[in-house]
């Protein structure tokens, strides 16, 4: 028996295997831990506020900037960026999947896309004056490198846990994650509301707090890429750029051979680009739609990291008892809510965003980690990358929409209250496509045991 087969099914020592596989589980977590103070410090709270105060000091009279000739007004530019960044990592991550899988080598790739996201964070201490395309093409790399790295990170998941724990390690993996979240935003509180103090400008601390972000990701990084372990294949010969674009219409194709899990796609597709959308927008409504101040700003991401720990982790129990699709229906349920009591919060109130900002903690980890094991379940074995690339297309490679939206409707109307309303859609439709997915079918079709619970 090889060691690969024995981590699979336990083996010969199936005390051994466990605790290997334990070892690989906690080495896991820990990438969580590094790159999600950037979804939290830099795309949910400083960035967009930040870079679109520098496209304002950009803009001519009338509030635009030109980039390329293209007349934009300035408070669109960060979303524009975030599109232009998931259609980048549209383009790269079948790639990065489909080399990963016929390789055998996942490990060597999250490196390269881990560090070169960290680099382009780091880079984000220059970003001062007007250098809003400066800020733009950092923000395009960073993001688009956070997904290329996220695809070949969730691919280990069905490699390092059985089937009937995946929603508990899934869970835990988002609550490492929401726990560095909250940890950097404390020492991001510290230094932006005490920078005079300190004998800093408020740009200078908000340019220290991104950049911090940056040398977090790369420093926690090599913990996973210490624990974690590729599973080897034989080489298939192929290789280059065109043998990549091979072997992702090959992955289109066997896709089709999985209806079911097609149609869970579909849906995540849909509800998640709700979730992005409002994760990455939630700093630029309440600073520029409500008035808020940014020491407000984030104590309010602050709680949701807090409460998205409580989340995960409960939504993960629940799901032993209902079922991941149930507490998923649940969630979205619960988005459709919140979205629609945040078009009608009044401005200069904190109190109302504190709230909104609690509604959201309990079911952002929660939904998001749930989503993920329960995909888990419905990937062919030995495919796992190239699925969990289309998985991340869909978690941030295809979320080009919702914020093309959001700033559309704003360059339309100047209103941010009408591009955040336009996002209730996403979920409600998303409830709609998941409630019609038959995934205990599903699992079986792609030739995985069931589970008791899902």
């Amino acid at each position: 028996m090889t060691a690969d087969t024995a981590d699979r099914t336990g083996g010969t020592g199936e005390d051994e295997g466990a605790g290997a596989r334990r070892r690989e589980q906690r080495g896991w977590y820990f990438y969580d831990f590094a790159c999600s103070v950037y979804s939290t410090s830099v795309l949910t709270v400083f960035l967009g506020p930040y870079l679109t105060s520098v496209a304002k000091a950009a803009a001519d009279a009338d509030g635009f900037v030109h980039p390329l000739g293209i007349p934009v007004r300035a408070g669109s530019v960060f979303p524009y960026a975030v599109s232009v960044s998931v259609v980048l990592a549209v383009l790269i991550m079948p790639l990065a999947g489909a080399a990963a899988d016929r390789s055998g080598r996942k490990k060597p790739l999250l490196a390269v896309a881990a560090y070169l996201g960290a680099a382009a964070t780091t880079g984000m201490f220059f970003l001062d004056g007007d250098r809003y395309l400066l800020g733009a093409l950092l923000l395009i790399v960073a993001n688009a490198s956070l997904a290329v790295s996220m695809a070949l990170y969730n691919a280990y998941l069905p490699q390092i846990a059985e089937p009937d724990e995946r929603d508990a390690v899934s869970s835990r993996g988002w609550a490492f994650g929401y726990t560095s979240g909250a940890l950097v935003l404390l020492l991001n509180l510290a230094v932006y509301s005490g920078h005079d103090s300190f004998g800093l400008s408020e740009s200078d601390a908000v340019r220290i707090c991104l950049a911090s972000a940056g040398l977090w990701w790369g420093a926690f990084t090599l913990i996973p890429l210490r624990r974690l372990r590729d599973r080897r294949i034989a080489p298939s010969g192929e290789g280059g750029v065109g043998a990549g674009w091979n072997q992702l219409r090959a992955t289109l194709r066997d896709m089709r051979r999985h209806p079911l899990t097609l149609s869970f796609l579909l849906a995540y597709l849909v509800y998640n680009d709700g979730v992005q959308t409002v994760i990455s927008q939630a700093s630029v409504y309440g600073s520029e739609e409500l008035d808020l101040d940014q020491t407000t700003l984030i104590t309010a991401v602050l709680l949701v990291q807090v409460l998205a720990v409580a989340g995960a982790l409960l939504m993960g129990r629940l799901a032993r008892t209902y079922g991941a699709k149930r507490m998923i229906l649940g969630s979205l349920a619960v988005w459709t809510s919140i979205l629609a009591a945040g078009y009608f919060l009044p401005a200069g109130e904190p109190l109302w965003f504190y709230c909104l900002a609690a509604g959201i903690g309990l079911v952002l980890g929660g939904s998001q980690a749930l989503s993920r094991s329960l995909f888990s379940h419905l990937v062919p074995r030995g495919k796992e990358a190239e699925y969990f690339s289309a998985y991340e297309m869909s978690d941030r490679g295809l979320s080009w929409l919702g914020p093309l939206v959001f700033g559309l409707a704003y360059q339309i109307t100047g209103s941010y209250r009408d591009a955040i309303i336009s996002l209730v859609i996403f979920f409600v439709l998303g409830f709609v496509l998941l409630a019609r997915v038959p995934v205990r079918r599903a699992v079986a079709a792609a030739g995985n045991p069931v589970p008791e619970r899902i």
